[in-house]
């Protein structure tokens, strides 16, 4: 028996997406409370090379978005990268929350084999839609949320692993 590829990932990323924006809004009140500039949460790195945090949330929310809706087989919805104040942050994240509601299981289950092709500025992927979910859209997703957390925590934000993982539902 094997885990449908609707309930291996919309549940959860829906899941997740509330705690990173449960996090977010505790970063924001953090920076009201101890007058903190905000773009220095949001535009914090863990290092020069890595993407600051805004773009992370950017990144997160491309994954799940773009991802389970090329599966689906649905309109992209399409987001300027134009964020800069963790409400703007919010809203992206609701609005992916809500795209991924739109989506059935029956859109995702049974699409395995279908084939995805996209392409990142030069580079050109190709995959079935499982190694898509599996190999790509999942590990990315929970790459970005991680360094969105921690540089959050690094930035002082009480945030802890209950935070991350959200309740138990």
């Amino acid at each position: 028996m094997s885990i449908s590829m609707y309930k291996a990932s919309i549940p959860q990323f829906k899941k997740m997406l509330n705690n990173l924006l449960n996090i977010l809004n505790k970063a924001d009140a953090h920076a009201t409370t101890k007058k903190i500039t905000p773009s220095a949460l949001l535009e914090a790195r863990l290092f020069p090379d890595m993407f600051h945090l805004i773009k992370q949330i950017q990144i997160v929310t491309d994954q799940v978005r773009l991802g389970c809706g090329r599966i689906a087989g649905i309109d992209l919805l399409r987001m300027e990268d134009n964020e800069t104040s963790f409400a703007e942050l919010a809203t992206r994240i609701e609005k992916t929350i809500q795209y991924l509601e739109q989506i059935k299981p029956e859109q995702m289950d049974g699409q395995e084999d279908k084939e995805i092709k996209f392409s990142i500025g030069e580079w050109k992927f190709e995959f079935t839609a499982e190694q898509y979910l599996i190999t790509w859209i999942i590990p990315n997703f929970y790459f970005h949320v991680t360094t969105a957390y921690n540089l959050l925590r690094h930035g002082g934000i009480e945030i802890g692993k209950s935070d991350f993982l959200g309740n138990r539902d």
